[in-house]
């Protein structure tokens, strides 16, 4: 069990479901604030400087400050985030999704600060007053995410082009090669971007190289052992395998997704549940168990 299914089991009831809404409704508040109040808009910011001078709402504020500041493209910006983001909670789990949310939420803050350290200690006290950060590539990185989870899924690039989401993926990675190494100076502007676009990525890489799932022999027996108990339980003859989607042996009760999605999955009964009902590790401790009418 890696250290998101540890944490998982001890403090998945404080996860946020539907999270994906809330961050699209506090965009959506700043942007009415950005057109209604563009002064009062500007005091959103994540500013090291300020914040370490009595601002201290811009540690929580800057999550207001939209990807864009055109209203039309933003309509469409967010009604890709929203969807993107509902796809990858559903598949992961409210508490999974969570935890990626709030890593890259804290990694931008500590990226910030970092940032104005490094500046203030070399000697650029007055550079370091500009430092600001958003959520913008940590954005960019939940579409990798996306992608990673579905490569093959089709979508309308420009509203007007089929194309699969791996390749619009690809185009994500090169622009953010572009923007690191290319567009980017060693300026107050542009340090404060490659911080941003690192830790962006540095979430999506611990977050995907720590769920990667190993599955080791003595587990596998332990599975098999306590499915067998399971059907016993009820009343399902020895050695039946009700059908699944595709032929499968196993299907998430909640994602649906088998062991022919995923050969790396591993999937467990819910003792909780009345019923014989069967769940992924990625929503074994997540989903809400199912009783039986009296």
């Amino acid at each position: 069990m890696n250290w998101l299914n540890k944490l998982e089991r001890k403090f998945g009831r404080f996860s946020i479901p539907g999270l994906p809404k809330y961050i699209i409704l506090l965009y959506v508040v700043g942007i009415m604030v950005q057109f209604a109040a563009p002064e009062l808009y500007s005091q959103f910011t994540l500013n090291p400087y300020l914040i370490l001078h009595g601002q201290v709402w811009r540690i929580f504020t800057f999550l207001l400050i939209a990807p864009s500041t055109n209203l039309f493209f933003m309509i469409f910006v967010l009604l890709f985030y929203y969807s993107i983001a509902s796809s990858l909670e559903q598949v992961w789990g409210s508490f999974r999704f969570t935890m990626y949310y709030m890593i890259g939420v804290l990694g931008t803050i500590s990226g910030a600060f970092l940032t104005y350290l490094i500046l203030v200690l070399s000697g650029g006290e007055f550079n370091a007053m500009f430092v600001q950060m958003d959520t913008f590539y940590l954005n960019l990185s939940l579409f990798l995410a996306y992608a990673m989870m579905f490569p093959d899924m089709q979508v309308l690039f420009y509203m007007i082009i089929p194309m699969k989401v791996k390749w619009l993926a690809y185009l994500d990675a090169a622009y953010l090669f572009y923007t690191f190494f290319i567009a980017t100076d060693f300026t107050v502007t542009g340090i404060s971007i490659k911080v941003s676009i690192v830790v962006a990525l540095l979430n999506f890489v611990l977050f995907f190289f720590s769920t990667k799932k190993m599955k080791a022999k003595g587990a596998m027996f332990g599975q098999k052992v306590r499915q067998r108990k399971r059907k016993a339980q009820f009343g399902e003859p020895a050695g039946h395998v009700e059908p699944k989607k595709n032929g499968a042996r196993h299907e998430c009760a909640v994602c649906h997704r088998t062991e022919l999605d995923d050969p790396t999955l591993e999937f467990r009964y819910c003792s909780k549940c009345e019923g014989n009902y069967e769940y992924c590790q990625d929503h074994l401790f997540t989903h809400v168990h199912v009783k039986k009418d009296k």
